[in-house]
């Protein structure tokens, strides 16, 4: 039995993401026919209020004219019917129609019996309408009540007579069934053109977003040019503004790691190259003391090499720190304990020049925001390059300031200093002044050293020494 090999497992399947016209019209498409229902409800309510007014003025009429044609002064109740209007009445309802003539104590009673009354008393003199059910027949009723003026014979008080007309509301029923059929295939072929107009503005709307998919999509790997925006919605612009800016980091880091290629290669070839040279020279040489001196020259080519190494990766950091999206995150420095460390770590340099190398710091903390290996990479720097310009028992002094709105890192050296024009060109890459030719390194110390302080929102100062010789290289750092 063989376990099978994880390479041929089958991969999960990636859930299937929904797409933004998915989830509009998902949204929009129901809010849409609820929208339309809720109108629909309302037009079946107003068409029944309608339909019953309507219907209920031909009641209402139909009440009067039995009432004009009630009398009392017989003694007794005694109506007149109009039959010609309770015919017409009743082909105009087209359904079956009642009335009832009574009084309120139903000792007196003409017409259909038994006629549904509401359950509430009646007001003199109003009529009132209501749905109810006649014998199982849906019917729609109309009642008035009125006083009998002069009063029935024998009555001690004046009584009220009730007056009733009833028809059956299958007819408008009907009428109200077909109108409501018709509105529901209006509103019905409503929705279905809404929903596609909807569906097609949707896809409208949205096919800005297709084609920046395809642009960006066809583009070739290296072709790093900002979206254009100019053809997308307000609404995309923020997005495409984003990518733009993201495009515009990695177009800057690209650029920052090909000029670091660019410079490594261009300045570990010769050293290289020399190396080559010197190794093939102490292969064919047979005397010791020559190829001694031909691995002392090695030496100090390694030295140099490693020297430009440790400056082009140090250079690359700040390159990478200064483009890191969002920024590094800075955190809480003693920069007097930070210049402490790296003055003693370069003590050994100092003492083989015999220098009179220190530091002058207040005696206290002084705290800043930063990151603590550039801002160790740029003392280190300048200290470095102080050391090794200074002559033989020269000075080098290294100085922390707190000056109004600002913290000064100061290091003077006893060397040759700088002209003008080598200081306004200083921080340079590669770029190395009158004073550094025939000297050791690789014209980056200053460059590090600017670019670090740039990042920590400060600034590097050169200046010549009054009185000279010497330099003075500081490192102003507002205080925060």
């Amino acid at each position: 039995m063989t376990a099978s090999s994880p390479a041929t497992s089958p991969l999960p399947a990636r859930p299937r993401r929904r797409s933004l016209k998915t989830t509009l019209l998902w949204w929009l498409l129901p809010v849409l026919a609820v929208v339309a229902g809720g109108g629909l409800w309302l037009s079946v309510r107003l068409l029944d209020d309608l339909t019953n007014a309507a219907y209920d003025r031909s009641l209402a009429g139909a009440l009067r004219a039995i009432d004009l044609n009630i009398s009392t002064e017989s003694g007794g109740l005694a109506v007149e019917l109009p039959y010609r209007l309770l015919q017409f009445f009743e082909l105009t309802a087209s359904g079956n129609v009642y009335f009832r003539v009574s009084t309120e104590d139903n000792l007196t009673e003409i017409g259909n019996p038994a006629l549904p009354m509401p359950a509430h008393p009646l007001v003199s003199g109003r009529a009132e309408f209501f749905d109810a059910e006649y014998f199982g027949e849906p019917v729609r009723v109309g009642v008035l009540a009125r006083r009998l003026d002069p009063p029935l014979y024998g009555a001690q008080e004046r009584q009220r007579v009730v007056i009733q007309v009833a028809e059956s509301i299958e007819s408008r029923a009907g009428f109200t069934r077909a109108v409501l059929m018709r509105a529901i295939e209006r509103d019905t072929l409503q929705i279905l053109l809404s929903a596609i107009l909807l569906t097609g503005g949707v896809i409208i709307a949205l096919r800005p977003l297709v084609r920046l998919s395809e642009e960006i999509d066809a583009r070739d790997p290296d072709d790093l040019r900002p979206v254009d925006d100019s053809q997308v919605p307000a609404e995309v612009q923020p997005l495409v503004s984003a990518i733009n800016r993201h495009i515009a980091r990695h177009d800057a880091q690209a650029r920052a790691q090909r000029q670091f290629l660019d410079d490594a290669s261009h300045q570990l070839r010769t050293p290289l190259t020399v190396l080559k040279t010197q190794v093939d020279f102490a292969l064919r040489e047979t005397d010791p003391q020559a190829v001694r001196q031909v691995l002392q020259a090695m030496h100090a080519g390694v030295d140099r090499s490693i020297r430009m190494a440790n400056q082009m990766l140090a250079l690359a950091r700040v390159h990478d720190a200064s483009l890191a999206e969002g920024g590094l995150p800075f955190v809480r420095i003693d920069l007097a304990e930070l210049a402490g460390e790296c003055v003693r770590s370069l003590l050994p340099a100092a003492r083989a020049k015999q220098l009179d190398y220190g530091i002058e710091a207040l005696g206290e903390a002084l705290w800043m925001p930063g990151l603590p290996v550039l801002l160790r990479e740029a003392v280190l720097n300048l200290l470095d390059n102080a050391i090794r310009y200074s002559p033989e028992g020269g000075m080098v002094t290294l100085m922390l300031l707190r000056e109004p709105g600002r913290i000064v890192l100061r290091v003077e050296d006893s060397g040759p200093g700088m002209p003008v024009s080598d200081i306004e060109r200083a921080g340079v890459r590669f770029r190395r002044g009158e004073s550094g030719k025939g000297k050791p390194g690789a014209g980056l110390g200053l460059a590090i050293a600017q670019r670090i302080a740039g990042l920590h929102k400060g600034r590097l100062v050169l200046e010549n020494r009054e009185p000279g010789p010497g330099l003075r290289a500081a490192l102003v750092f507002p205080r925060s």
